[in-house]
């Protein structure tokens, strides 16, 4: 295994994005790919904004800032993205048979010494190494929303993936900054997604059989456990069809009927309205993604 120097990231969405640029702040050569230009452009548009912001404010350096996006580069093209690259990083859908393409797509393109790894909480490397002919190279990599904020990130990986993976992984997320959480066995939602469905399944609960209102479990949350946001706006924050396709996706793995999502959550998924992103969830949003009032759901 040689020493991690290039990291490439598959999506470009919320998550992927922004492990994109926190790598490339790290100081690896790193690439975003997506299938889209049109959401590689965006993407770029909100990297950039976010990163002049954080300059406005002094939190980071104009001269880091420049640096990192000279060693970030965004393209369609996943065969030349991967080609010399040493760590892939998915962070696409949330859909087992589309996550088992890709792997097999990567197999076939990346180095030989290069890691796969997903960023999914909820489908374990597992399902996704047999795709490929280097399961000991495969592995969970699993970052927190937003990633240029969150310090965790939880590494795990299968009964065949290699120490040596793992160890390999795991520096490099110390190197992007972060907090290592060593999940020892594989289980879906892992620890942190675990101990928050746990909260947002009673949320919903006591939101659905009216007990109370959205807005006073989210004050409950914040002003008597002292959380940083409440379960309905985290969700909004996350995106309600990414707790809605965990939730499907933890389901598909245990066949149990508690791993189903909630019917509320499953109304909410199917009216469209996923929070920020879309300006509408359990909150309306303005364009700067402000919280403006209760949605009337």
């Amino acid at each position: 295994m040689k020493d991690i120097e290039k990291v490439t990231v598959i999506g470009s969405g919320t998550m992927g994005r922004q492990i994109g640029i926190v790598a490339a702040l790290a100081g690896f050569t790193t690439s975003i790919v997506d299938i889209s230009e049109d959401a590689l452009s965006a993407a770029k548009d909100e990297l950039h904004r976010r990163m002049d912001r954080d300059v406005e404010k002094g939190r980071r350096t104009r001269e880091d800032v420049d640096a990192a996006f000279a060693r970030l580069s965004l393209t369609t093209n996943q065969a030349e993205a991967v080609a010399d690259t040493d760590i892939v990083i998915e962070a696409a859908v949330e859909d087992i048979d589309i996550k088992r393409k890709v792997f097999a797509q990567l197999d076939e393109q990346s180095p030989k010494h290069a890691i796969l790894a997903t960023n999914s909480s909820n489908i374990v490397s597992s399902r996704l190494a047999d795709a490929t002919s280097r399961p000991e190279k495969v592995c969970n990599m699993h970052f927190f929303n937003p990633v240029l904020v969150m310090k965790a990130c939880e590494v795990v990986g299968s009964d065949q993936t290699s120490q040596e993976t793992l160890e390999a992984v795991e520096n490099l997320a110390v190197a992007m900054g972060k907090d290592v959480i060593r999940v020892r066995k594989e289980i879906p939602g892992f620890v942190a997604n675990r101990l928050l469905a746990a909260i947002r399944t009673e949320a919903l609960k006591l939101y659905q059989d009216g007990y109370a209102s959205f807005e006073d479990i989210d004050t409950a949350a914040r002003s008597a456990l002292r959380h940083p946001m409440g379960p309905f706006e985290l969700m909004d924050l996350v995106g309600i069809d990414v707790a809605y396709l965990i939730r499907k996706a933890e389901y598909d793995q245990t066949g149990e009927e508690d791993s189903l999502p909630s019917p509320v959550l499953e109304k909410m998924y199917n009216s469209g309205n996923y929070g920020k992103k879309t300006g509408q969830g359990w909150y309306v949003y303005d364009e700067q993604g402000n919280k403006v009032r209760p949605s009337d759901v």
